[in-house]
Formats: structure tokens, C-alpha cells, sequence
């Protein structure tokens, strides 16, 4: 634990950040440059207990343990230098700046990363305090073992009441922006709470969520420029959401060219080498054409994280092709590629109205995704069929669950007319 200073005065307000994935890139740290020090193997176990994480079969503190027991008997300061090598997410050193400025106190708390990572990242932000798991350290190496507050379960909550009534406030004066689940047992610590870049749950506990830069969190916590427009597109969403609703037309390479054995195997090739240019590019190494397009097509906060949803959107498109029948496949593959990318742009453009259990997506988004995906399921079925397919998949991107939409939607799709056929 670290109070980074002392003012004469004392802020009436208190915003808390998670770190990873909100003030740094998400998994970076122990993902793609600690599993450095630990081997290839290394590097593939902390994927799995990362994922079963994910999914709750595995506790984080469970997890935690087994990755730093891992790191047993590696230099302590090498791995706790690792983190300067890697750079905020955009809009972080503007956000605490501002905050700065206008006299708010700001908090730092992570569960995974150690705590002389958190407080030097405290120091060049200038944050009041940060907070980090505690590591054990012999003869300058690290044991493997790891404690402190923040590990425990709702840990982070029992921080956040120190500090409050440190402070002298309560929970009308605490701002929370996190981006994952482990932050929950704070949301009712904090009047206002901002998912950014949230999990599932995050996207409807949140009161607020954003996916852009940092900055975006301001207006909700100063209450200055509040209004956003809906109606910019940038040129990187531009050419992702363009791949994307082009994708459509594989159906019809399907049907009149190289048919759907030939596809999906080409969009798998495709994919194994999208995920090692993603490895490379994480470590600072270009892959030919596949590194550029993402460089173009991803959006600032993906550039600094390995991007999965392109893996996502190829397993759900080769998957259909695989195991559903004609043309129920077609129909699959055009709730993502139309009715998900529609989604997104008429989104962006229309939206307003927030869905209640999934604040990240919007009513005129899922409406117009809904439209053209009925009618580009008409290709290929029967009306009724189109609606219950479009239907489906749209219901499915509307909904909050842990596993990325782009396999989701498609699947879930096929699987009900398969069904009912």
C-alpha cells in the first residue's frame, strides 16, 4: 500500500481505477511479459488458468497462486521492471491530469499485479493511492508466494472502506471505473460506477459504460460536456465493420464456388496465423499484411491488447459451415456478419437508448442489426425462418455473457433452426 501525497486540502470526491485493462493493457502483464521468464509451456499454462478463471471454474486467488508459484526463483527486480516496458491505455495520463486539476483524490487497486508495480505506475499518474499484491522475496528472488488484501475475497472492498474513512467520505462521494468482475464487492462502495471495456457483468452493473479511449469517462464523473455524439465514424471502425458485413458474401463462395469445407479451412488457416501475428505484435514484432490490417482496423484500446474478436468472428463463421446444414448455415453467418455489423454502425450513428441489462449495447442498434439480418436470411429461407433466425442472433449480441459475440451469435442461430426444422 502506498498514500503517493498529501494536500492541505481534501477533495470531496474519490474515483478508484482497477489497473489492468483500465490503466494498462488487460493481461498484458502476466500474459505476455512475465510468461517471458517461465517457457513456452509456461506461457500456455497461464492461458489456461486464465481462462478457466474466465469462466469460473477457477477462483483469481487460485489462479494468482498458481501463475507466481510459477515465477519461483526468478529475479524479483527483473520481473518488477517488466511492467515499464509496456504503455498506458490511451487518454490514461489526460484523465488523471484532469483529475488532478480539480482537486479529486484517485485510487489505484489490483489484484494482480504486485504492489511496487501499482505504486510506480501511482507515482507517474500521481495518484493518492495504489494498492497491489504483496510478493515474497529471498536473497532478491521471488519465493512464488503471493498475499496482501487485495487478494482475498472482497479484499479490494475492505481497501476502499480504509480509504473512505481516511478521507472522510462515504459512498456518494466514490467513483468507481473498472472492467471486470472482480471489482464488484466495490460497486456498493461507489455511487457512480463506469465499466470500461467491461466483462459481461460489468456491462450491467455498470451505471455507465464506454469502450473508446480513457477520457471518455470524464464527462460522467465531472459532468462537464456530457453530450457525445453518435454520428462519427473513424476510419479504423469504418474498415472493421466494412470486413465484417462483407463477410456475407462467403455465402455465396459457398454455394457457387469452393463450398463450405473449403472456406471454413481457409478462414481457420487464416486464423491460426491472425494469432501468431497478434503474439508477434504484442511483442513488438510485425507479421506481414495481417499486423497492418490490424494496425487499420482495431481501435486504440486493442492496439495495446492482444485482439480477439477477429478469432471470435472466424470460429463462429467456419464453425456454422461445419456443422449446421444448408442452408441454415447461411442464415447463421448473416446474423453476425450483417445483423452484428448493422448493429454497430446504426449504433453508433442512432443510438440513445441504453438496453437496462447491457448498458454497452443500444434498442436502435439491435433494431436495425435485427432488420437487415431478417432480410439478408431471406436469400436463403423462408420468411418465418428468417425471422426466428435474426430473432435469435440478435437476441443472443444483445445479452450480457461471457463469451464473445461473434461465436454466439452465429451458433446459438443455427442451433435453433436446426432445431425446429
Amino acid at each position: 500500500m502506498a498514500d503517493r501525497k498529501e494536500t492541505g486540502h481534501r477533495s470531496s470526491r474519490l474515483v478508484v481505477f482497477d489497473v489492468e485493462g483500465v490503466v494498462i493493457p488487460k493481461n498484458r502483464y502476466l500474459l505476455f511479459e512475465t510468461s517471458r521468464k517461465v517457457g513456452f509451456l509456461g506461457f500456455i499454462r497461464v492461458i489456461v488458468l486464465g481462462f478457466l478463471y474466465e469462466i469460473g471454474l477457477l477462483s483469481l486467488e487460485s489462479a494468482l497462486r498458481r501463475i507466481f508459484a510459477m515465477l519461483k526463483d526468478l529475479k524479483a527486480e527483473e520481473i518488477l521492471q517488466l511492467h515499464k516496458r509496456m504503455p498506458l491505455m490511451p487518454g490514461t495520463e489526460e484523465v488523471f491530469k484532469t483529475l488532478n486539476d480539480k482537486g479529486y483524490r484517485t485510487v489505484l487497486i489490483s489484484s494482480g499485479l504486485p504492489a511496487q508495480v501499482v505504486e510506480d505506475l501511482a507515482t507517474r499518474l500521481h495518484a493518492d493511492y495504489a494498492y497491489g499484491l504483496e510478493l515474497e522475496i529471498a536473497d532478491e528472488c521471488l519465493t512464488g508466494a503471493i498475499g496482501g488484501d487485495v487478494l482475498k475475497s472482497g479484499g479490494k472492498a475492505a481497501v476502499l472502506k480504509r480509504i473512505l474513512e481516511k478521507e472522510g467520505l462515504t459512498a456518494q462521494d466514490c467513483v468507481m471505473v473498472a472492467d471486470d468482475r472482480n471489482n464488484l464487492p466495490m460497486f456498493p462502495l461507489c455511487k457512480l460506477r463506469i465499466g470500461y471495456n467491461p466483462d459481461f457483468i460489468l456491462s450491467a452493473k455498470s451505471d455507465f459504460v464506454t469502450k473508446g479511449e480513457l477520457t471518455e469517462i470524464l464527462p460522467y464523473i465531472t459532468g462537464e460536456n456530457h453530450t457525445r455524439s453518435h454520428s462519427v465514424m473513424s476510419r479504423s471502425r469504418g474498415l472493421r465493420e466494412t470486413i465484417h458485413m462483407s463477410s456475407f458474401l462467403l455465402t455465396f463462395v459457398c454455394i457457387y464456388l469452393l463450398g463450405n469445407i473449403m472456406v471454413a479451412s481457409l478462414i481457420l488457416f487464416v486464423a491460426v496465423l491472425y494469432t501468431l501475428s497478434e503474439v508477434a505484435r504484442v511483442h513488438g514484432i510485425n507479421f506481414p499484411i495481417l499486423s497492418s490490417i490490424t494496425w487499420n482496423a482495431a481501435n486504440k484500446t486493442e492496439l495495446y491488447e492482444f485482439a480477439t474478436p477477429p478469432i471470435h468472428f472466424a470460429l463462429g463463421i467456419a464453425i456454422s459451415l461445419l456443422i449446421f446444414p444448408a442452408p441454415i448455415r447461411y442464415v447463421a453467418i448473416t446474423t453476425l456478419t450483417l445483423g452484428d455489423g448493422c448493429a454497430h454502425i446504426f449504433g453508433m450513428k442512432f443510438g440513445r437508448t441504453h438496453l437496462p441489462f447491457n448498458k454497452g449495447k443500444n434498442l436502435e442498434g439491435s433494431i436495425f442489426g435485427f432488420l437487415f439480418a431478417f432480410l439478408g436470411a431471406m436469400f436463403f429461407v423462408d420468411p418465418v425462418r428468417a425471422l426466428i433466425g435474426a430473432a435469435v442472433g440478435m437476441l443472443v449480441e444483445a445479452l450480457p455473457i461471457p463469451i464473445n459475440d461473434n461465436l454466439t451469435m452465429p451458433l446459438a442461430s443455427g442451433l435453433i433452426l436446426t432445431l425446429i426444422s
